[in-house]
């Protein structure tokens, strides 16, 4: 019976659920219809009644209607699309005088070949400046031969190379795309903490709008919020990557002495991570560390920047292993050169060996060997002696792969000799070594008798208008016609053609004045740029440049540089470079 009346209460219910529906569509209709008419078809109703005093033909006013609900379903479709396509970058196309799309027609093959180039090159710092805009520039993906984490890929390598930091803490938050390049979190946050900048490194996760998928980075996170004592947080994380298979027995260990689960500190140290290097240092109190020749730079770093390193004054001089790892590590910069130095000065040699130095350090190891030589170059005082003993010391480091040991110090002394002193044979060595002064876009001298050094250099800092500017083109032609000494440099070329690309006209009695070889262009760049294809033309551009400063380019060169930028129509940069050229 029980069952029974289950069985009946059951099909009661489903009786009542089909009559109140059928009752509730019927009774609902009516309003339904009549709100979405109201509703979305206001201007519709306001069109059909001023149809009626307009005389408008009703087919007309539905195809008005339908024009206009193509277009809304157009722009919703554009806003889909949008929300799908993700823009990875930092500028605005705009400001440089990019596109959006400008690695649309990108072949990925192409763009990883010529990457491969470029990274083997030592690239100059205006090529680099080129190199950053272009990466990170807010664009689309490249869509053919190369996937979307091969192309994030180039970019973080770029970054990881010239290591700004800041630069690389903008690009990954202002896109939150820490999973998409755990890589280059991970240099941003080793970094910091290599410096013992622990703030730092954690501030960064605390803006990370995203579940961190990157194990490293999760035990970095964890880590942070226990030191910022958000202890509950961590542990909560914690467990929750623990049943999800995380074993890491080192690890926990510390986190349970830091969380106070444990009272006595392991002391174990480990090198593996700079995360687990620090956590080694932060819970053993007697933390005592001696870097070896192999220990890592960031180890190295961590240690002089957490005051953890030797002091010099306390190294035995027999001790020529540990000197050797200084000398690494001031390469390295973690000791400065004046500590190093400093240290070479308490070597004791005697009055012969000092005078005899090139025969001495032939029965000398290497480091005694620098040790002389440095103090050979602070007691003599003939310059040609001074310049053989410095280019020796400098030799003596590179050849050792240490080379950074001797910068700031070998310019202390190059400092001190006046330019007429130099010897012939040591003015390329001098030149190399010594921070030139570096001329300002400001100071550009303007000399209205040489067509590229006169005043139409002004218009690529701040465009004047192009009436003045025609003007004035073709009034210094003009004077250039009539000087048949005048020799139309490649310079010269270049600015005239930079001034038509903009739409400056040059008089027909001026064409003349000197030839173009189409040439001169190389065929890749220019098939690119009829493709459209503004990225690989502007990496071409960069590789071209390679480690030459802008300035230092012959004229052939920057002709089909300017060419192709004129074409490419990327004035911004164009004009930037040509600044710098015609300095």
């Amino acid at each position: 019976m029980k069952n029974l009346k289950l069985l009946n209460r059951k099909y009661l219910s489903i009786i009542l659920f089909f009559l109140l529906i059928g009752h509730s569509s019927q009774s609902q209709e009516p309003v339904d219809i009549w709100n979405i008419e109201k509703n979305k078809n206001t201007e519709e109703i306001d069109i059909i009644e001023n149809s009626k005093e307009k005389s408008i033909p009703q087919n007309k006013i539905y195809e008005m209607q339908s024009k206009k609900d193509d277009q809304l379903k157009i722009e919703e479709d554009k806003t889909l699309i949008s929300k799908k396509i993700k823009i990875v970058g930092l500028y605005d196309p705009a400001e440089n005088g990019l596109n959006i799309n400008m690695w649309s027609n990108s072949n990925g093959d192409q763009i990883l070949n010529i990457v491969k180039r470029i990274n083997k090159i030592n690239l100059s710092e205006d090529a680099s400046k080129i190199l950053d805009i272009l990466l990170l520039t807010n664009t689309y993906y490249p869509q053919t031969n190369i996937s979307k984490e091969q192309f994030l890929q180039i970019k973080s390598n770029w970054l990881i190379k010239n290591s700004n930091l800041q630069l690389i803490e903008a690009y990954l938050l202002n896109n939150q795309i820490i999973n998409e390049s755990p890589k280059l979190t991970k240099f941003l946050v080793n970094d910091y903490l290599s410096r013992s900048e622990v703030e730092k490194a954690c501030e960064i996760f605390s803006k990370i709008n995203e579940s961190i998928n990157d194990e490293y980075l999760l035990k970095f996170k964890i880590y942070c919020l226990i030191n910022d004592n958000k202890k509950n947080e961590a542990q909560l994380l914690l467990d929750l990557k623990k049943e999800l298979g995380f074993k890491d027995k080192f690890y926990e260990n510390k986190i349970n002495y830091l969380m106070g689960y444990e009272n006595k500190p392991d002391t174990t140290i480990s090198e593996k991570t700079i995360l687990d290097f620090h956590l080694s240092h932060r819970t053993n109190p007697k933390f005592n560390f001696t870097p070896k020749k192999n220990t890592s730079e960031k180890i190295w770093k961590y240690l002089s920047t957490s005051n953890l390193l030797d002091n010099l004054q306390d190294i035995e001089l027999t001790d020529l292993d540990k000197i050797s790892t200084i000398e690494k590590a001031t390469h390295e910069k973690n000791y400065t050169e004046k500590e190093l130095f400093e240290l070479y000065k308490r070597f004791q040699f005697s009055i012969n060996q000092l005078l005899n130095i090139k025969d001495s350090s032939k029965m000398l190891t290497a480091i005694e060997t620098r040790a002389l030589i440095y103090q050979g170059i602070l007691i003599t005082t003939k310059i040609e002696d001074k310049f053989q003993l410095m280019y020796a010391l400098k030799n003596s480091f590179k050849n050792e792969g240490i080379e950074n040991a001797f910068n700031q110090e070998l310019k202390k002394f190059l400092k001190e000799i006046t330019p007429e002193e130099i010897p012939v044979n040591y003015k390329a060595f001098y030149e190399k070594h010594v921070n030139e002064n570096k001329v300002e876009l400001t100071n550009v001298k303007i000399n209205n008798k040489i067509l590229h050094q006169s005043k139409l250099v002004n218009y690529f800092k701040d465009k004047s208008s192009i009436k003045n500017i025609t003007k004035d083109l073709n009034d210094l032609l003009k004077k250039i016609k009539k000087n048949k000494k005048y020799f139309f440099s490649k310079k010269d070329i270049i600015l005239v053609e930079a001034l038509k690309s903009d739409g400056i006209k040059v008089s027909e009695k001026y064409k003349g004045l000197y030839e173009i070889n189409e040439l001169e262009m190389p065929s890749d760049i220019q098939v690119y740029i009829n493709n459209g294809d503004m990225a690989a033309a502007m990496l071409r551009i960069i590789e071209v440049i390679g480690q030459d400063e802008l300035k230092n380019i012959d004229g052939d060169t920057m002709y089909f540089i300017i060419s192709t930028l004129n074409q490419l129509d990327i004035d911004p940069i164009r004009n930037m470079i040509l600044l710098k050229f015609f300095l």
